[in-house]
């Protein structure tokens, strides 16, 4: 029953998303907003938590200039649990018992390595392995005090066929226990690099004004003007992008 109440909320968010170019979040029934993200690259980001979740999970709902794209659940360890692509729409899901499953009480000692098996609804399995690692640098924007990190994954498919890649920096936030996007470097298969100059530019907390706007305020012009590969796809992964 807990598990059906937060998929109907989560279909009952993708029913409204692609129609509503503007307006205010309202997560599912039983969850609470705590935190709006205004991102550099035209989108928007609500974090919030669900009563029929383990203590620690998260969810995250992303919108860009034209609705929700994306929306994932993480654990107290930003393991990433599940996720939903809304275009094309597809889910993908932790499997059980990863080899070196990620832990962000490890990171917050310096280093994090992380080996584990993903499971689309399509059937297709894959394996994900990279590490994070603190750079030492402290790092504040809008006010927040964040950690920067660096990290490298590899995806593959079963037969070891590569599926995508990625390097980068996110920003680390201790008190909210998640990551935040930088800039970064993705490849799919063979193609060449894509960069992705992205990063948190404002926080909004639930008294804040702002606070679960849909709309994206920063970059929108820059990001229509430029050909990328669908954000939804760079969003797969990744713990600032989970």
């Amino acid at each position: 029953m807990k598990k059906a109440s937060v998929l109907l909320g989560f279909l009952g968010l993708i029913s409204w998303a692609k129609p509503i170019l503007a307006g205010s979040f309202s997560p599912p029934q039983g969850c609470k907003a705590f935190l709006t993200v205004q991102m550099l690259e035209c989108s928007v980001s609500h974090h919030y938590t669900c009563e029929a979740n383990a203590k620690g999970d998260q969810w995250r709902a992303d919108f860009d200039a034209e609705g929700l794209f994306y929306l994932s659940r993480i654990d107290r360890e930003a393991q990433w649990m599940e996720s939903y692509n809304y275009n094309p729409p597809s889910k993908q899901f932790l499997d059980p018992d990863p080899v070196d499953a990620a832990s962000f009480t490890q990171l917050l000692t310096g280093v994090d390595t992380f080996d584990f098996n993903l499971t689309k609804d399509s059937g297709e399995e894959s394996r994900v392995t990279g590490f994070d690692q603190l750079t030492g640098q402290n790092v504040t924007i809008d006010g927040v005090n964040l950690k920067e990190s660096n990290f490298s994954f590899y995806e593959i498919d079963l037969s070891g066929k590569l599926l995508r890649r990625a390097i980068g920096t996110e920003f680390v936030s201790p008190k909210w226990r998640t990551f935040f996007s930088g800039p970064s470097q993705w490849s799919f298969g063979d193609e060449d690099w894509i960069f992705v100059e992205d990063r948190p530019m404002k926080f909004l907390e639930p008294n804040d004004a702002g606070f679960s706007s849909n709309t994206p305020i920063f970059g929108c012009d820059a990001v229509m003007s430029q050909f990328s590969a669908p954000t939804q796809t760079m969003e797969a992964l990744g713990h600032g992008k989970i």
